[in-house]
């Protein structure tokens, strides 16, 4: 009776400790990968990025998580490799021109409360490489608050008239925009 027991239990942990065949994220990856993009115009513009979590942590600010990267006070706008942008058309993002190609998005966030979107040139890295001298160009962000915490981190990029489209960086209690428009 005693080993009936014992297998029991065993095979019961086992079955808790499996993770399920749904998952979003790689095994031992905490960050899963996302994608967002929009089609302005006929052209389409698109985001890969890591999403991380909150998990009870501070997030920006001194002491904060985004903090302890070495490329502090630039942000990787994510987590794992770097946030890669691509967009078919000429755009400006905010006062930034950008010609159509690949490009990292970065994110200055040494005050927290006033985000500058960073555009740079140099793609494939991984996030906790950065090359200011690659920069395109910075372009400050709107800044707000969310009703409440947000807890896994999200870009949206979506449609704001014809030839015009929005993105939007969510997270903790921060919620940071920028207007682009197709040239």
């Amino acid at each position: 009776m005693r080993c009936y027991a014992i297998c029991f239990l065993a095979l019961a942990l086992a079955g808790c400790s499996s993770s399920p065949a749904t998952s979003s994220s790689s095994p031992g990856q905490g960050s899963p990968a996302e994608q967002t993009s929009v089609i302005v115009g006929g052209k389409k513009l698109a985001i890969d990025y890591s999403a991380p979590s909150v998990r009870g942590r501070q997030i920006f600010g001194p002491g904060g998580l985004v903090s302890q990267d070495p490329t502090y006070p630039v942000w990787r706008a994510g987590a794992n490799a770097a946030t890669r942008f691509h967009t078919d058309a000429d755009l400006e993002i905010g006062s930034l021109q950008v010609p159509k190609g690949d490009y990292t998005l970065y994110v200055l966030v040494q005050n927290p409360e006033s985000w500058q979107l960073i555009v740079n040139k140099e793609v494939g890295q991984w996030g906790l490489s950065y090359n200011a001298s690659m920069d395109l160009g910075r372009v400050p962000m709107s800044m707000s608050k969310p009703s409440a915490l947000v807890e896994k981190y999200k870009v949206t990029l979506s449609e704001a008239g014809p030839n015009a489209a929005k993105l939007q960086l969510e997270w903790e209690q921060h919620v940071a925009s920028v207007a682009i428009t197709l040239k």
